[in-house]
């Protein structure tokens, strides 16, 4: 099967613009939160707060879903069905008339949005084994496009109107759809696809794909370990505020540098690195700069020096791609739509637990009444994770030339 060039190009273009168009409310949904609640700050931000889990729990339920469901009907129809119907959640945001309807439309994105995992499964499915730690790190870039430009145009948009970025990226996100639905061929052949069952598509079934193999095991403990420390970024504002005394115009500048390092990294650097070293040094070399990167944050005492941190912290940025490259290899084809269900459901649990951890951390340490000072103890956490993530990738062992995954988990624990 030769899939033509665009449709791989579209998966590109959809995980952008689940990425823009996740970023363009960023800056205005925290906003329309507290208009809803007449100016109530600290009611606002627990509501918010419970936005953002709910969004997560609906990736974690969904992804494995949608995985499943694309192991069975094929990717193409249902990439193009989530990014209608995130389209379509996106205007009902922009028109919802009351707190309860914004609430409904958090919902439906997290669903929708878990598209990602279905586009992740595509590129699996029409690019070599030894060809795919590359195409993941495209995948990364377009998630640093999204994360440069979505905020910024986001804000810029907020001000005229804070429903019109709901405007816009429902708009973005219903004619990418339009546009796959004439660029985009179906991936998976009907011989090789799977039947949908309950226990595969529920994310607690889903997670058992991952104990089939211990090598997969081993790199899905190495991802939810490096996707827990990469919550710490939960503490940027916060740290940046209270250490450095930086203003919304440093902040902004800051967190757009960690995308743009993170474009060149994942779009220019991952190939040739993995090409050079393999997967698996990669793995844990990537691993190894995000360390130091993060304790060089904690210990900056100047903003240069922490603007220093970020380009060496961003190198871990070739750790993931590489991961998932090693991962495809140790499942079928048929089963690569339920991996990247299940890949996504450790993230969401990430996402679930990591900000508070890391947030409570920061105040625990800052707490003028306990006697210390260490506002760097989040960053240090976050180093320590990425450590013990490193040591366990050096102790996965090399795979033979022409691995034979299992073909199925039942068959995989007889």
């Amino acid at each position: 099967m030769k899939p033509r060039k665009a449709a791989v190009v579209f998966i590109f273009i959809t995980v952008m613009l689940d990425m823009l168009a996740l970023g363009l409310i960023a800056p205005v949904l925290p906003r329309l939160v507290l208009n809803f609640l007449g100016g109530d700050a600290p009611g606002a931000a627990k509501m918010f707060g419970i936005f953002n889990t709910v969004f997560a729990l609906m990736q974690f339920v969904f992804s494995p879903v949608l995985g499943v469901l694309s192991d069975r009907f094929g990717r193409r129809p249902v990439i193009l069905l989530s990014n209608f119907g995130l389209g379509l959640d996106y205007v009902v945001m922009a028109l919802a008339p009351t707190l309860g309807w914004l609430f409904l439309g958090r919902v439906i994105s997290g669903i929708t949005a878990a598209s990602i995992t279905t586009g992740t499964a595509y590129v699996a499915d029409v690019v070599p084994p030894e060809k795919r730690a590359g195409a993941f790190g495209m995948i990364g870039a377009a998630f640093g496009v999204g994360f440069v430009l979505g905020p910024a145009l986001g804000g810029l948009l907020g001000n005229a109107d804070p429903r019109l970025p709901f405007w816009v990226a429902g708009g973005l996100s219903l004619a990418n759809a339009l546009y796959g639905y004439f660029v985009l061929p179906e991936s998976l052949p009907p011989e090789k696809r799977q039947s949908f069952t309950l226990r595969r598509a529920n994310p607690v079934g889903s997670l058992t794909l991952l104990r089939s193999h211990p090598e997969l095991f081993q790199l899905a403990t190495i991802q939810f370990v490096g996707y827990l420390a990469h919550e710490v970024f939960n503490v940027w504002v916060l740290y940046t505020i209270f250490r450095y005394g930086w203003k919304e115009g440093t902040i902004g500048f800051s967190l757009a540098l960690v995308g743009i390092c993170s474009v060149v990294i994942s779009a220019g650097m991952v190939p040739a690195i993995v090409a050079r070293l393999g997967e698996r040094r990669t793995l844990y070399i990537g691993q190894f700069f995000g360390a130091i990167g993060m304790v060089f944050a904690g210990l900056a005492r100047t903003s240069l020096f922490f603007f220093l941190s970020i380009p060496v912290m961003m190198l871990w940025t070739i750790s993931s791609p590489a991961a998932q490259g090693m991962m495809t290899r140790r499942v079928s084809e048929s089963e690569q739509g339920e991996l990247q269900g299940a890949i996504s459901s450790l993230a969401s649990l990430a996402w679930i637990f990591g900000p508070g951890v890391f947030t409570f951390t920061f105040a625990f340490f800052i707490d003028q009444t306990r006697g210390w000072n260490l506002p760097g103890a989040p960053w240090y956490l976050g180093g320590f994770l990425l450590f013990i993530a490193m040591a366990m990738a050096t102790r996965i062992p090399r795979l033979a030339a022409n691995p034979a995954p299992a073909t199925s988990v039942s068959q995989a624990q007889l």
